[in-house]
């Protein structure tokens, strides 16, 4: 199977897919921070409601970004990144028609599905757009671009929080929406990528049989339990269990996206081959376990200061033990997917943020609030054990490229 792209000058396909990405993650950035409130002060929904709808819609999403990645690998990545943008702008207006916990979760299945269908296309494209020692680095750019529109964004629902009104709520669904408008636009200027007919006899889901590429897949989403360790777990507990001021929770979330937007790139480009990336897996899994370790000394002592500063130093660990897992998998996650079968394959593997994202909060929340320091060392040793087994999994999937 052959597969070409009219390619213009290196740098426009980054650019382009940047500000998709910049675009795409204001909207979120605003939606994230007020849609909990929305659906349970203005539609009157409760809390646990809102936490199953979204648990089942991201669980939902997780199994349709495969078969979908694999459509953008038969019909075109392009066109299919454009169709799945102007879907999830869709899927965010239907959220303004929910009025019953049924219409709720149908929704949230619909709008996981587009975003996780998304998310893999738009790697396909990259990986079809970008030279394969260019790829971690413009996707390095694509996450500074990302967390840049987030913190934009969520300044922006923080305005709607504080009116907190029906047509604050709704003017950020709307801008939400309108944002993935863009996002297509954008997309639509890229160069199409054209791709030929599957082998005779090639299975539909390769990814599906691809052992050693599913374990990667599941060390990732370990290692992504990094990400509601910092929304969800942090917060809770700052509050319950810590002398930390309240504000210590924008505080470190404003550090965490400094961090990455200056100097993700930075540590991108210091990959050179994808044994060099699961090194650098490595050395992420022992900072996530200091960064536990710091989390947990927080609890102890009365100074609110100290407290705080346990908390940011733990951030601060946490933050580039973030980016070295980030930049490392992306690189392992490129390298090992054909490059016929991007599209499929990305979809497997970004299954990992769905999962954390899904089952994350409940988790974290019962091993570290629940159980406290011991809770913390559980987790730091995950985190240390994923990061350790990511060589001996890549070493196994390149023996069966």
């Amino acid at each position: 199977m052959t597969l070409t792209v009219d390619r213009p000058a290196p740098a426009r396909p980054g650019r382009l897919l940047a500000a998709a990405q910049l675009a795409g993650s204001l909207g979120d950035g605003a939606f994230l921070t007020c849609s909990v409130l929305f659906f349970t002060r203005i539609v009157g929904l409760t809390p646990a409601q809102v936490g199953l709808g979204l648990t089942l819609g991201w669980a939902v999403g997780s199994v349709a970004g495969v078969p979908l990645g694999h459509l953008a690998d038969r019909h075109g990545a392009r066109g299919s990144a454009v169709l799945l943008a102007l879907a999830t702008s869709v899927s965010i207006l239907t959220f303004l028609l929910v009025r019953t916990p049924l219409l709720f979760v149908l929704a949230a299945c619909l709008y996981g599905s587009c975003q996780t269908g998304l998310a893999a296309v738009r790697q396909a494209l990259l990986a079809a757009l970008a030279d394969p020692e260019r790829r971690t680095r413009i996707r390095a750019r694509l996450q500074s671009a990302g967390n840049a529109g987030l913190a934009v964004g969520a300044g922006l629902g923080g305005l709607a929080l504080s009116v907190d009104t029906a047509s604050a709520y709704l003017t950020v669904f709307v801008l939400d929406a309108l944002t993935f408008v863009v996002t297509a636009g954008l997309m639509l200027a890229l160069p199409s990528v054209t791709t030929s007919s599957p082998r005779t006899g090639e299975p539909k889901l390769a990814v599906l049989r691809d052992r050693p590429y599913a374990l990667v897949t599941l060390l990732n989403a370990v290692l992504l339990l990094r990400m509601p360790l910092l929304s969800v777990a942090i917060p809770l507990w700052i509050v319950e269990r810590t002398a930390a001021p309240g504000w210590t929770v924008s505080a470190l979330f404003v550090l965490n996206t400094v961090v990455v937007v200056l100097l993700q790139v930075r540590v991108a480009g210091r990959l050179a081959s994808i044994g060099a990336a699961a090194r650098m897996v490595r050395r992420s899994g022992v900072l996530l376990l200091a960064s536990c370790v710091a989390f947990a000394l927080s609890a102890f002592g009365t100074s609110p200061w100290i407290a705080f500063g346990m908390l940011v130093v733990g951030a601060l660990v946490q933050v580039f033990g973030e980016m070295l897992q980030s930049a490392g998998t992306w690189e392992i996650g490129f390298a090992l997917a054909p490059a016929d079968q991007q599209g499929q394959y990305q979809g497997f593997f970004g299954t990992g943020v769905s999962v954390a994202r899904a089952a994350g909060p409940v988790l974290l929340s019962t091993v570290v609030i629940g159980w406290g320091l011991p809770g913390w060392l559980l987790l730091g040793a995950v985190f240390l054990a994923a990061g350790c087994a990511m060589g001996p999994a890549v070493r196994w999937a390149q023996a069966t490229r």
